[in-house]
């Protein structure tokens, strides 16, 4: 079998194709054939040597994957040959609150991930994908798609009418889309590539805001809501528009802070004026526990939900997946085919 490893260099890390063994799997282990992996922003930070956990050397890298279930161990009970399963994110978070002990154990990190032919993994750290997803799209459930739910459902309950704020195109903010109009949401998204506000409008998006034209946009969103604000933000730019969104959300908002770094702002500023009027909760997300992963893609099974793929590249250029990726102005989820 085929495996990438991150191996450091004189000033960052590199990927590295190596050959090794197909794994035989212990008594609660799993082995995989991979099909398809995704890649999610963390996958840039440890690459780049910043993300706040310090990565295995040599680590197999990218926590997202999908594919088949090829042998068990003796004491696996929940899959069997031929089951179609992804990873979870926290390999042993499986449901209540986390805890750094639980951070210590992150596919991709600190243990060996799905850029890989096959992956060896405990069976508590596996989850059955829905049926109509393709492996690309499978693939790209356990971080991207497992914040956005967390986001929606993990903290102040969404309710049908409510209004949902998204900002950009990447992963984490069409699927908060998808799942908002799901739940029954309005949403309003907020955009810097205008090509892309059709895609966002065909999505379910109700209104699309450029960012680039409007870059004052808080009054443009209280506005669409009839002056009351948003009561769910997701949000996704971190520095560059965290201030800007606590201007638009309604009384007792919600707001998911899934990222916390900005490209255009290093670190996160906010005028204690717009904080003095408002009545909003923020909640920091670190993705979410295999519970919560379960109960997403129920709910996508049921709706027959897909998720949305940019780019998908061969195995043999996930070098050139990483670069692209790192482009930024994406439209949903970049794919590894394996």
């Amino acid at each position: 079998m085929r495996a990438y490893h991150l191996e450091d260099t004189a000033t960052v890390k590199k990927l590295i194709l190596q050959q090794h063994s197909i794994p035989e799997p212990g008594p609660t282990e799993v082995l995989v054939r991979m099909h398809a992996v995704s890649l999610n922003r963390r996958d840039t930070y440890i690459l780049n040597g910043v993300y706040p956990l310090p990565s295995v050397p040599g680590v197999i890298p990218l926590s997202d994957g999908a594919g088949e279930v090829v042998a068990t161990g003796e004491a696996v009970q929940k899959f069997a040959i031929g089951d179609h399963v992804a990873g979870s994110y926290f390999a042993r978070w499986v449901d209540g609150p986390f805890s750094r002990e639980l951070g210590r154990h992150q596919l991709g990190c600190t243990l060996p991930g799905m850029l890989t032919e096959y992956a060896l993994l405990e069976e508590e750290s596996l989850v059955h994908v829905p049926p109509h997803l393709s492996w690309e799209e499978a693939a790209t459930l356990p971080c991207a798609g497992l914040t956005a739910w967390n986001a929606l459902t993990g903290g102040g309950p969404i309710t049908p009418g409510q209004t949902v704020l998204t900002i950009g195109t990447g992963g984490v903010a069409l699927f908060a889309l998808q799942f908002a109009k799901m739940l029954g949401a309005k949403v309003i998204a907020i955009t810097s590539c205008p090509e892309k506000a059709a895609r966002l409008i065909e999505l379910g998006a109700d209104d699309v805001i450029n960012r680039h034209t409007i870059p004052n946009w808080p009054p443009a969103v209280r506005a669409l809501t009839n002056g009351q604000g948003i009561d769910h933000i997701i949000e996704t730019g971190g520095a560059d528009t965290i201030e800007q969104s606590l201007q638009v959300t309604a009384l007792n908002a919600n707001v998911a802070l899934v990222s916390v770094l900005g490209i255009q702002k290093k670190m996160i500023t906010i005028d204690p004026i717009i904080l003095a009027g408002n009545l909003v909760t923020m909640r920091r997300l670190f993705v979410g526990h295999r519970t919560g992963l379960e109960a997403m893609i129920r709910a996508m099974a049921v709706h027959l939900l897909h998720p949305v793929i940019d780019r998908v590249f061969p195995f043999e250029e996930a070098a050139q997946a990483y670069e692209y990726f790192a482009t930024g102005c994406l439209m949903g989820k970049v794919v590894i085919k394996i």
